[in-house]
């Protein structure tokens, strides 16, 4: 039998054109409907899901809220978020969700959610692309000049454009990249690799997972198997890991 899904949202077109992707991929067998979260945990206590795709801004019970409470379910199904809005997924992704999906979204990407969910096998993900040596700076004047980079995050419906000198560093999240600022971690939709041929210069790969501004840099500090691990200077004083491979170019990077 394939796995049993519920589908929670407040608006009844969303629930309609995700059951129909869902019957379009086949994946999973869509046997509840909810309209809000206190709804879906009524449901979940009821019969035993596999998979919940839940809305995040619902009135009542938010889809966060309810996903905090499955843990105290005994089968705990596993949940894909699917929202119009960006800014909450790294709060879904500290729920442990197995996906985040911001509307619109195909059939494709869906079904990749959906797999991950489940624990599919996924193709492998490539690795990064080898270092390139550092772009000459361009200057005027003989003074070296740096080129303006702005990576742009969706906020409340709103696109604000973050300027890259105001990343600390930017980490691989699930199809998503999250990206450290001094106080807080904002989401984007562009991959680790996209981020790296805007983020040129001094921003350098540290681990197929971290891309590092190199300007904000506190402290390199060697942990027990012999590699590094970077101290950032944000607030939360963040820790960052250097791969074996990358560790001999960052210290020449740094002087050292």
């Amino acid at each position: 039998m394939r796995p049993r899904a519920l589908i929670v949202d407040d608006e009844a077109p969303a629930r309609e054109e995700l059951r129909y992707l869902l019957e379009q991929i086949g994946e999973v067998q869509v046997v509840g409907e909810a309209t809000n979260g206190e709804e879906a945990l009524v449901l979940l206590g009821s019969l035993d899901y596999d998979l919940v795709l839940m809305d995040i801004r619902m009135p009542g019970l938010t889809g966060l809220e309810a996903a905090a409470r499955l843990r105290e379910l005994p089968h705990r199904p596993k949940v894909i978020f699917t929202t119009a809005y960006p800014d909450h997924a790294v709060e879904a992704f500290d729920l442990a969700a197995a996906d985040y999906l911001v509307k619109p979204f195909d059939a494709e990407r869906l079904q990749r959610a959906v797999q991950r969910a489940l624990g599919a096998p996924e193709p492998a993900a490539a690795g990064p692309p080898p270092a390139a040596a550092d772009p000459a700076p361009r200057s005027e004047g003989g003074r070296e000049t740096d080129r303006l980079v702005r990576i742009p995050v969706q906020r409340e419906g709103r696109t604000v454009l973050v300027d890259g000198e105001a990343i600390v560093y930017a980490a691989a999240t699930r199809g998503y990249s999250s990206l450290k600022l001094a106080d807080e971690r904002v989401l984007v939709s562009l991959s680790l690799n996209e981020l790296e041929r805007r983020l040129s210069g001094h921003f350098f790969r540290t681990h197929r997972s971290y891309l590092v501004n190199l300007r904000h840099v506190r402290e390199l500090v060697p942990d027990f198997r012999g590699t590094l691990v970077l101290v950032m200077n944000d607030r939360q004083r963040s820790r960052v890991e250097v791969s074996r491979r990358h560790a001999p170019q960052l210290r020449r990077r740094l002087g050292l």
